[in-house]
């Protein structure tokens, strides 16, 4: 059976919303800026169809308000980074728990050994590295925990998140530190320890909630 390609609708759609979430994420879109349907379809060079396709999802992910006709990139204060953080915490405490108790324990001494060599952070080439490797345990803490809802949560708010980590993204201590952290977190899964995986998952988003609200404007 042959499968049609999606409509060309759709693939404009999709390169719309890749295009607005990876600048709303890199701040080239600030907080508050107003998003005109008009001049952005010129820019991104698609209709305005499949622009308000795009946006819709982006405010579905919390990235973007809109008030009829009306897009904005959602504000980001100090209040709306403690409630995304209270929300983290209660699931990916459980998503940790979950994995230490379903991991493949291969896969979580792959990523030990990768943080163990990772590049030092005193460099743009080591803060990238160190995403890069905070974004491959997210991913395999999603699937170790083996709960499509609970999955399906997180990724809901991964936008959000990589928006806010740009605030704090150049401070090299933290960085140090929560690897660190993301060590015990590891090892307590390899472990198959569901308690210190919970806990250690807890204080690193503690620190990094604390760090992050000392670099708000």
């Amino acid at each position: 059976m042959t499968v049609s390609p999606p409509p060309a609708r759709d693939r404009a759609s999709d390169v719309a919303y890749k295009r607005l979430r990876a600048e709303i994420i890199e701040w080239t879109l600030e907080p508050g800026t107003r998003i005109s349907e008009t001049e952005t379809a010129v820019r991104l060079g698609v209709s305005r169809t499949p622009l308000r396709e795009a946006l819709s999802r982006l405010t579905a992910e919390g990235l973007v308000t809109s008030v009829g006709r009306t897009s904005t990139v959602a504000p980001l204060s100090r209040d709306h980074i403690v409630e995304l953080f209270e929300l983290r915490e209660a699931l990916e405490t459980q998503a940790a728990r979950l994995a230490a108790r379903r991991r493949d324990p291969a896969r979580f001494e792959e990523l030990r050994a990768a943080l163990l060599s990772a590049v030092p952070h005193d460099s743009e080439a080591g803060t990238s590295r160190y995403y890069e490797l905070a974004d491959a345990l997210d991913r395999a803490l999603e699937e170790a925990a083996g709960s499509r809802h609970l999955a399906a949560s997180l990724r809901d708010m991964r936008g959000q998140l990589a928006r806010a980590r740009r605030i704090s993204r150049q401070d090299r201590r933290r960085l140090d530190q929560a690897t660190q952290e993301h060590l015990v977190i590891v090892g307590a899964i390899i472990a198959g320890d569901e308690l210190l995986a919970s806990q250690a998952t807890a204080v690193h988003l503690h620190n990094s909630l604390e760090n992050m609200l000392a670099h708000v404007p």
